[in-house]
């Protein structure tokens, strides 16, 4: 399969490091508005053609599949002049700036008959994948009815919030969210595969942290709180926060008659069954059974390690590996274009309420 990369920086390195370890496919083209980038990058992969222009790049080169790996100011353009091309497509997250034009390049793909998906890579994880096949067999004891999902972010990384918070024209900025907007769909999406409405109720509250306002930086919200609601279905929390230590990334599932919990920094699950013990026991045996769970999620890592089945990118390839797949042999995409779309929903909803209350949504002092 040939594969053409546009947008050469940080996060193409990942996805050229996992296309090439899942062999069967080879980058055929580098496509960057910087020519230097476009050109170290096809020298360090060894990709034989680098191009500026992206039109260009996909004459040339004809791949079947193109990752865009650009800022998502414009993954819309690029995505509709790529499946316009006949090409199938990966998008970094987000996947749009808008639910609106994530609609549109979902409609015209399946008009042209190619194939997208979104760069939810943290779905595919060992943990994900484990509490995706629990709820399939039953585990929860019915539908879903509440899920909590937390997602953290180190606003010291010298690699990308110290460079955001020291440039007021940094590409981010000009998100409708923000840093928000950038980051938070890894912990939306996951709230998304389990909603059965395609409309429901989100309630936002999102603010400067201390750490940002003691600064004078007041134009970045790092906290938001989020509360969605389906009429007769599911409720969800959402919590993404700089300032929470250790940085959580969490999902929580909860039934009539079980519960999961899993962690993706760490890749285990634990499992609760509705029931009980009497008296003391309660105290007792289920922090026991907990601490056997993660006793043998840690052997089970360690097993998988030493089989060459653990990675710190393994999402990531597993969804690419899927999305080829899905490419080539007509089945269903990896990610359900529902999804996608609802994500981007619920992230338009979520900055529409933040931006309502000023650019100093809630200054705590």
């Amino acid at each position: 399969m040939n594969i053409g990369i546009i947008g050469c920086g940080k996060i193409a390195d990942e996805h050229a490091s996992a296309i090439l370890a899942l062999g069967g496919a080879e980058i055929v083209g580098a496509c960057d508005r910087d020519q230097l980038m476009a050109r170290q990058f096809a020298e360090r992969f060894g990709v034989p053609r680098h191009f500026r222009d992206a039109k260009e790049m996909l004459r040339a080169c004809r791949p079947q599949v193109v990752h865009i790996t650009t800022p998502p100011q414009s993954h819309f353009a690029l995505g509709k002049l790529c499946i316009e091309e006949g090409c199938s497509v990966f998008i970094e997250k987000p996947f749009t700036v808008s639910a609106d034009e994530a609609r549109e390049l979902v409609a015209l793909a399946e008009a042209r008959g190619v194939r997208l998906t979104a760069g939810h890579n943290h779905q595919f994880s060992h943990a994900a994948t484990e509490m995706r096949q629990l709820v399939r067999k039953g585990f929860l004891g019915g539908s879903v009815t509440h899920m909590e999902s937390v997602f953290c972010y180190k606003i010291d990384d010298e690699r990308y919030a110290k460079a955001l918070l020291g440039d007021k024209k940094h590409w981010v900025r000009a998100l409708p969210g923000k840093l928000l907007h950038n980051v938070i769909s890894h912990g939306v999406c996951k709230i998304a595969e389990f909603l059965r409405s395609d409309t429901p109720e989100v309630i936002a509250v999102g603010f400067s942290s201390p750490l940002l306002v003691s600064i004078g930086e007041k134009e970045i919200v790092d906290e938001l709180r989020v509360v969605i609601r389906e009429e007769a279905g599911a409720t969800a929390y959402f919590t993404f926060s700089s300032q929470i230590g250790p940085g959580l990334h969490q999902f929580r599932l909860h039934g009539p008659g079980g519960s999961l919990w899993a962690d993706y920094n760490q890749q285990w699950v634990l499992r609760a069954k509705k029931g009980g013990f009497r008296s003391y026991l309660n105290q007792f045996l289920p922090p026991m059974e907990f601490g056997k769970q993660q006793l043998f999620s840690g052997l089970g890592n360690m097993t998988k390690f030493i089989r060459n089945e653990f990675h710190e990118d393994t999402g990531r390839r597993r969804l690419i590996r899927l999305f080829y797949e899905s490419v080539e042999r007509g089945g269903p995409v990896p990610i359900p274009y529902r999804e996608i779309v609802l994500t981007s929903e619920i992230m338009d909803q979520i900055f529409s309420q933040i931006a309502k209350k000023g650019e100093v949504l809630y200054e705590v002092a």
